[in-house]
């Protein structure tokens, strides 16, 4: 598959810049989590977005994690079941997409965004900085309940691109295990972890080392 997916688009790029949030009392006692849009065309290098922190490097970043992108008419749910106003980057996110379901988004599918070509590699799992950053009660669990993860990407060739690009789908591999079957993998449906073998390699290393080990133990014979 190629072309334009519709009028899938980037609405926003946002980056998290020096202004990290402050996480008193805990280790590392920062996060990169409040990101905001910046305007013009912005670097897309191998590590990520030009400007953007990734703190925690356990969690966020590295390899299938240097950038990130979550939906409009995701977050548009979200205003709704809370009452106020959700602007790019309070997600976390690098990329606010809309024309986009990321949660059907399969696992190697590429996009050319401006003169960048990203790959989706994997959910976003919702940690206790996220719900610290929104205030909001038992938000990791209503996040997973859910189950609209938004699509980390890994860069394939760096470039630049900005708001207002389109999102060209270029390749898309003939499995079937999207972001929302590994999200509920990862999180509510463990069982199912066996299904996401035929997506190993575009999951993040230190992912697929933990899959391969399960799927391991689920299929080794009883002596």
């Amino acid at each position: 598959m190629s072309g334009p997916l519709g009028d899938a688009r980037v609405e926003a790029v946002c980056v998290s810049g020096a202004d990290l949030l402050a996480l008193p009392g805990r280790r590392p006692d920062r996060s990169g989590i409040d990101k905001r849009p910046v305007a013009g065309r912005v670097a897309v290098g191998e590590l990520g977005l030009d400007g953007d922190v990734q703190v925690n490097r356990k969690y966020h970043g590295g390899d299938g994690q240097q950038v990130y992108a979550y939906a409009q008419e995701d977050a548009d749910w979200w205003v709704a079941e809370l009452g106020r106003e959700l602007p790019p980057g309070r997600f976390g996110e690098n990329l606010r997409t809309t024309g986009l379901d990321l949660t059907e988004a399969v696992l190697g599918e590429r996009w050319r965004i401006g003169t960048a070509l990203l790959e989706v590699s994997a959910p976003r799992i919702p940690c206790a900085n996220f719900a610290r950053f929104w205030d909001v009660p038992q938000l990791v669990k209503r996040f997973t309940a859910r189950g609209a993860s938004g699509a980390y990407l890994r860069v394939l060739e760096t470039g630049e691109l900005g708001a207002g690009d389109a999102v060209e789908v270029v390749e898309r591999p003939g499995h079937d295990v999207t972001i929302g079957l590994v999200f509920r993998a990862f999180t509510t449906q463990k069982y199912r972890i066996p299904e996401l073998d035929p997506a190993l390699p575009y999951l993040p290393e230190k992912d697929r080392a933990k899959v391969v080990a399960k799927i391991a133990r689920r299929i080794a014979p009883v002596l």
